[in-house]
């Protein structure tokens, strides 16, 4: 079968390598239906963090039908279509129950990987997999991207939401343009937040934020974006943040944002180790987040928001390729040329 590999810095390459095998009675197999590059694959594509040359690519989001299950699998058969989150919960240790499954306590192999392939094995799927209503050919390619995007960044935006405890009536400020922060603009929304403050330099993304229901764009960085966070609120700041892109500056300024007393919800993975904590203490602030529950918050209503056109986070999917464009698929983020790239199998 086809799979993409990280080769180095700057290029992936499609393989023949072997199928994927049952390795464990909760395994199953999938036949990858959409599969997709996401904003966190840029980081070793980029050179930004390390990563093992000619390895297993870090693809990790897809919707697939089944083709075989292993023996203690009882709710799936071949034949589904499911959604394959990018977090393995169990469904009963004390995190999952708690909804953060992407802190699961009963599995090391948490995280899926190697998904930009045609067939992937997908480990302890009893709980954590999620099926779609009939097959992939009832639906329309606008309906199967915003399935798709149930599998990371709308769940991720909506946990940024959550933990950042986004409430009816709100000003919530979103900390990053890419597919994860437009998908928090919907999930701000979602939650009641009465104002929503998208900070994005990019035209197209201004445009999807504002049809998402964000209420203000704020283009400028750093002091100049907290100035005009400060001003659109009259001087208080956010009731929550969003940090949706794991930098040093995006981390300052979701900081920054925040009124005495806010919560940031934080889904960008960090990439610097050493903050200081010292002004969050001062300003009595609240600061929570990680892997995003996607198991949780698919089940408990964003599939069911998907079927009925409330949301359509499909939109952060702005351009096509096939599996073996899988290099322009990158290059096409990499150079902000698509929001994010759609791998159509």
């Amino acid at each position: 079968m086809k799979s993409a590999i990280f080769e180095k810095v700057g290029d992936i390459q499609i393989e023949d390598i072997d199928m994927p095998k049952i390795q464990a009675p909760d395994d199953v197999i999938i036949r990858v239906v959409r599969t997709c590059v996401c904003g966190s694959d840029l980081w070793a594509y980029r050179g930004l963090t390390e990563k093992p040359e000619h390895s297993e690519n870090g693809g990790h989001e897809a919707i697939g039908v089944i083709e075989e299950v292993g023996s203690d699998i009882s709710t799936f058969i071949p034949g589904d279509f499911i959604i394959a989150p990018f977090t393995h919960g169990c469904g009963h240790c004390a995190a999952c129950l708690a909804g953060f499954e992407g802190d699961c306590q009963n599995h090391t192999d948490n995280f899926s990987s190697g998904i930009q392939s045609e067939y992937i094995r997908y480990q302890h799927a009893n709980w954590s997999l999620i099926k779609i209503p009939g097959k992939p050919e009832d639906y329309s390619d606008d309906m199967i991207k915003s399935l798709l995007a149930l599998s990371d960044v709308m769940p991720t935006g909506y946990h940024a939401a959550r933990v950042a405890n986004v409430s009816a009536g709100d000003t919530a400020v979103v900390v990053g343009d890419g597919a994860v922060g437009l998908c928090g603009v919907i999930a701000a929304k979602m939650r009641g937040a009465k104002r929503i403050i998208a900070m994005s330099r990019h035209e197209d993304r201004q445009k999807l934020a504002l049809e998402f229901g964000a209420t203000d764009i704020i283009a400028e960085r750093g002091d100049e974006a907290i100035a005009k966070i400060m001003e659109l609120t009259d001087g208080a700041g956010a009731d929550a943040v969003l940090e949706c892109v794991g930098t040093e500056l995006s981390t300052e300024t979701a900081l920054k944002a925040a009124r005495p007393g806010a919560t940031i919800g934080r889904v960008g993975l960090p990439q610097n180790p050493n903050m200081d904590m010292t002004s969050t203490f001062y300003n009595n602030n609240i600061i929570g987040g990680g892997p995003a529950s996607v198991t949780t918050y698919v089940k408990g209503g964003l599939l069911d928001a998907v079927l009925s056109g409330e949301i359509n986070p499909g939109k952060v999917f702005t351009k096509s390729f096939s599996l073996d464009e899988i290099e322009d698929a990158y290059e096409a983020m990499d150079k902000r040329e698509a929001i994010k790239s759609l791998i159509v199998m």
